[in-house]
């Protein structure tokens, strides 16, 4: 009598940076039947901060990372969190690693976007499946229409429109994914430093000009599968302190975290969280 096939577990290998996104992927992944090995990408996370397997990593333990995968019998790769470009001139690969980090230090040079293609790629060559957070963590992406109870002005539309456009032209650059649009007026693009610092900016500005529209989109030709835009209760605290009408993403390209929480600050603050239809922006 023949013996039925073994199933194979589906498993996933999280590479993980900061914020809750992570967790987020750990708790949609396990209800749908993943089991989870974190590498936790060091200055961004730790083993410690997660309730399954890890290990610490840090950018130069490629080989190894694949390694630990390979043995942990992972079959999916997702990449998820916050983590900045590494200081390249301060990396000091082994005389193995060289070629690789040659080819990481090309990749880079071609910008953000550039890197995580090359990382992507890079995995998917092991044999590895990439599995974009927004697979997972359906129920975190943003809606369309109103997130809450405050709607934006019918004088709000034009810069809401402004800024996702500015958004997108600056992506298309590879400098980043958020623009402040206020009266017409652009009051801030976000580069290297965040999102986050890039309100903190615009709070700093003098009261008669800020106000206006935090927009966040994909860069055009963006490696969707890694860095989807994402706002969260920092985010909308960040806008209220510099006094925003409001914040527009495109409805299921970007990640609301802590939903309820954001929705209720956002609510009691008076902005307004919006999502448009991806061939609306």
């Amino acid at each position: 009598m023949a013996m039925a096939p073994q199933k194979v577990q589906k498993k996933i290998g999280l590479i993980a940076g900061g914020g809750s996104l992570p967790h987020e992927i750990i708790t949609n992944a396990h209800q749908q039947g993943y089991a989870i090995y974190v590498a936790a990408l060091r200055g961004f996370s730790e083993p410690k901060d997660f309730s399954v397997d890890g290990d610490a990593y840090s950018f130069t333990d490629l080989r190894n990372m694949i390694k630990c995968f390979k043995q942990k019998k992972c079959t999916h790769i997702t990449f998820a969190g916050k983590v900045s470009r590494p200081d390249f001139g301060t990396i000091k690969p082994s005389i193995r690693d060289i070629p690789l980090f040659t080819k990481i230090l090309s990749a880079a040079a071609r910008g953000d976007d550039g890197l995580l293609k090359f990382m992507v790629s890079f995995f998917e060559d092991e044999g590895f499946n990439i599995l974009a957070p927004q697979d997972i963590c359906t129920s975190t992406l943003m809606i369309e229409g109103c997130l809450g109870k405050i709607e934006p002005a019918k004088n709000m539309f034009d810069d809401m429109e402004k800024a996702l456009n500015i958004a997108k032209l600056i992506g298309s650059a590879d400098i980043g994914q958020g623009a402040i649009v206020n009266k017409g007026l652009v009051l801030a693009v976000e580069a290297q430093e965040g999102t986050d610092l890039m309100l903190e900016r615009v709070a700093a500005f003098p009261k008669e000009i800020r106000g206006g529209v935090l927009a966040k989109c994909l860069k055009p030709g963006q490696e969707e599968r890694v860095d989807m835009p994402t706002i969260g209760l920092t985010t909308v605290e960040m806008a209220i302190k510099a006094e925003l009408n409001g914040i527009v993403l495109v409805a299921r390209q970007a990640f609301i975290m802590n939903r309820s929480e954001v929705i209720e600050l956002a609510d009691k603050h008076g902005v307004f969280i919006h999502g448009v239809k991806a061939d609306e922006n």
